[in-house]
């Protein structure tokens, strides 16, 4: 870790030490830039944050940086598997890294940019916001929300044990809640906007899920949504009207978005549509902003489902070629 001075200068500040942010440290250490990675949380913050038991729903192959073999027991690497390779990465290549420090404001101050975090303050020529989408839940704003029994991140089954789950969603990793709370021993139900799990949901646990609920393991409430939650109950919206149901914990797992103030404080546009994707050359990830460059899924906006590790990873080479070019 490096340790900051007062206006610490450097060629680019890469924002997000996760799959693409390493892409990127490497992309930059291989051309000589003077760079940096700043990190609010630990390295791979948002892999350290999936569910313990977590499989990717990729090979291992497609996750590799910068040619180095990516080795996993089985054909989808595990959670585990994945924060042990990226740390082999960042231990290899020495990259400059500097985890646990927030960013606070960002802004443009004639060529250069200014930067404040929680532990110092840094100028560069460029910035790479790669910054993914995990960190800000989507709340379902209803009353209740806000009571300790409500998750909006999920683990591991074991405190669930013995329990009333409610698992409001019906992506990847609800379903992967729900089937793990069940096999602890949970009584669980199921919130769903539509009439069953998601259509993406991963191809090898989709029958499992699909059959938990038609066997009635696992209660589905179908086309309903969370109207209130209470200390020891719930009120769903269904088609047949109002329903109360007993509850000890809700996991509201219903999906994340982008860190948009960031975007706002350097004057990235964001499209006027529901996805509020931000604008960028797709040739060189540049953005509206001259020396602002977006790499991974902060390019999709609110349209999570569009980029992952895998076809992100190429943004790296391209926003290192291009700043290269300048």
């Amino acid at each position: 870790m490096q340790q900051p001075t007062s206006n610490s200068s450097y060629d680019l500040l890469i924002l997000g030490a996760g799959p693409i942010g390493l892409a990127c440290g490497i992309e930059a250490k291989k051309a000589g830039l003077n760079y940096l990675i700043l990190e609010k949380g630990a390295l791979c913050n948002s892999i350290y944050n999936y569910p313990v038991n977590m499989t990717f729903f990729s090979t291992a192959e497609r996750l590799e940086l910068a040619g180095i073999p990516f080795m996993s027991v089985g054909p989808k690497p595990t959670r585990t598997e994945a924060l042990d390779y990226y740390r082999r990465i960042y231990q290899l290549f020495q990259l400059n890294v500097n985890l646990y420090e927030t960013v606070n404001t960002l802004q443009k101050e004639g060529a250069l940019f200014s930067v404040q975090t929680s532990k110092g303050s840094y100028l560069s020529r460029k910035i790479v916001l790669a910054t993914g989408f995990y960190d800000l839940p989507n709340l379902m704003e209803v009353p209740g929300e806000e009571l300790p029994k409500v998750l909006h991140y999920y683990k591991e089954p074991w405190p669930f044990i013995g329990q009333k789950v409610l698992v409001v969603g019906g992506a990847n990793s609800a379903v992967d809640a729900a089937l793990e709370c069940w096999r602890k021993g949970a009584s669980v139900s199921m919130v769903l906007l539509g009439n069953e799990v998601d259509d993406n949901v991963k191809y090898w646990v989709r029958p499992d899920i699909m059959n938990r609920i038609k066997e009635g393991s696992i209660q589905a409430y179908t086309r309903s949504q969370v109207k209130e939650i209470r200390a020891q109950e719930v009120i769903l919206s269904t088609p047949t009207g109002d329903l109360t149901i007993p509850n000890d914990w809700v996991l509201a797992l219903t999906g994340y978005k982008p860190n948009f103030s960031l975007l706002d404080q350097l004057g990235v546009h964001l499209s006027l549509d529901e996805k509020r994707q931000p604008c960028y050359d797709q040739t060189n990830q540049e953005s509206n902003v001259l020396g602002v460059y977006l790499a991974g899924v902060v390019c999709g906006g609110l349209n999570t489902r569009e980029f992952f590790i895998e076809n992100s990873i190429s943004h790296a080479e391209a926003i290192i070629q291009d700043i290269l070019s300048r």
